[in-house]
């Protein structure tokens, strides 16, 4: 049976055999004993996107990974980095500094601030994120265009992703083809969070499944 570990696009954790390009965490939010998730779906604001192989490091998914021998952060999994951006998550700047000194790059040349760091980011996207607050933004489709790649919109439970003025509807097992502009209704929701709109907007690239376009 698959483990519920893979969130989508608008934050939730479900249980798929799908493991996608990226894993990252929210905290601790298992259970090791019965490699099921709490009542909690978070421990921490820092909700990170990280590769899944680091310097040969290897862990029990859902397991007991803490030195202490208790569980560890819970291993959640992510199509790609567009997805897991979309539920609010950001890049880990352990595994992933490259990138994550980019999307703060990004951020601060937005703000106008270059003394934001990390948990400033964390602040702000957790009072953004769908999955905490219940809430986005109602964006008119005509309005689309004016998105940045990577953006992530929503009607009903159908989400999409936006590239090259194109949006490719979602799926755990990748994206599929683009949408027609008469099957988009005259109001959508913008599930990314505006954080990291303006993070796509300024020039942050982050990595697509490779079904996109395909």
């Amino acid at each position: 049976m698959s483990l519920q570990n893979r969130v989508s696009p608008f934050g939730q954790v479900v249980a798929t055999q799908a493991r996608g390009l990226f894993t990252g965490n929210r905290g601790v939010i298992h259970d090791p004993d019965t490699k099921t998730l709490l009542r909690r779906r978070w421990t921490t604001r820092a909700w990170i996107v990280c590769v899944c192989e680091f310097r040969g490091r290897r862990r029990e998914v859902m397991g007991r990974n803490s030195p202490t021998g208790r569980a560890g952060w819970t291993e959640l999994f992510f199509l790609d980095e567009v997805t897991a951006l979309a539920a609010g998550h950001r890049p880990c700047f352990f595994c992933r500094r490259e990138a994550a000194t980019d999307f703060l790059t990004c951020v601060r040349e937005v703000k106008k601030d270059q003394a934001l760091k990390a948990p400033d980011l964390d602040s702000t996207l957790h009072g953004q994120r769908l999955a905490v607050t219940g809430r986005t933004q109602p964006i008119a489709a005509e309005a689309l265009p004016d998105l940045p790649d990577g953006s992530v919109i929503a009607f009903g439970e159908r989400a999409c992703a936006l590239r090259g003025g194109a949006l490719y509807e979602w799926s755990f097992a990748g994206y599929g083809s683009t949408l027609s502009p008469e099957k988009i209704p005259p109001v959508v929701q913008l599930l990314t969070p505006a954080l990291t709109v303006s993070a796509l907007r300024q020039g942050y690239s982050p990595v697509w499944h490779a079904s996109i376009g395909s």
